[in-house]
């Protein structure tokens, strides 16, 4: 036991010495896992069901009781359940027109979805190149203390330019990395959303294609 707090107080007091790069670094990571968790719920919830949905629109279509079905869809707090209901609200016009207005609905309630996942790539391009950045001033910070010190040199006096250096290297790429992995899961996860839109999609217009 004694050993492992030994170990997690050096690596805490490692990570300090890498300066404000650290802090900002820091906050980049609270920010990536603050919008994959949040992103991750919306996603999940958008997928979210009744199996029996699409078979009671199309009885209600099928028996003429369009506002039964509009009541259904209102009922439901779902992506889908928005789209059917804006096709519900076009019945009358041409085919066209409501399979328009439905996919308008569609690519509404997908930019929602995106919503912050382009600041969880930002992160994962940004952070890398942040942490570069405190290599450089590290370094920098390296050859002004062995300039000031001319013969003198101690390597304690050059210890905390190399520590900045090496430690925001590693902790630019550790965040760059976790946004990364957090992005690709949001996107294929937003990606099975616009999978199921369009099947949803596609079997309502089936269903207005019926014959009567």
């Amino acid at each position: 036991m004694e050993q492992a707090t030994e170990i997690k107080l050096s690596i805490l007091d490692l990570a300090m010495k890498g300066g404000w790069i650290m802090v900002v670094l820091a906050i980049l990571s609270i920010i990536a896992v603050y919008i994959f968790i949040e992103r991750f719920i919306v996603v999940k919830r958008a997928t979210k069901i009744d199996k029996s949905f699409m078979e009671r629109i199309r009885e209600y279509i099928k028996d003429g009781k369009i506002d039964s079905a509009k009541a259904l869809c209102s009922g439901s707090d779902t992506p889908i359940a928005r789209m059917i209901e804006k096709g519900l609200s076009r019945l009358g016009r041409p085919l066209n027109d409501i399979n328009t207005a439905i996919e308008n609905v569609g690519n509404l309630e997908v930019a929602k979805l995106e919503k912050g996942v382009t600041l969880l790539s930002m992160i994962a391009s940004a952070a890398p190149m942040i942490g570069f950045l405190g290599t450089v001033t590290g370094m920098i910070r390296a050859f002004y203390n062995m300039s000031m010190a001319g013969n003198n040199i101690d390597i304690e006096l050059l210890s905390s330019g190399i520590y900045e250096a090496m430690v925001t290297t590693v902790g630019g790429l550790i965040v760059g990395i976790l946004a990364y992995v957090f992005y690709t899961i949001i996107v294929a996860k937003i990606q099975n959303v616009v999978n199921l839109l369009e099947s949803k999609t596609t079997e309502f217009m089936d269903v207005l294609n019926e014959p009567a």
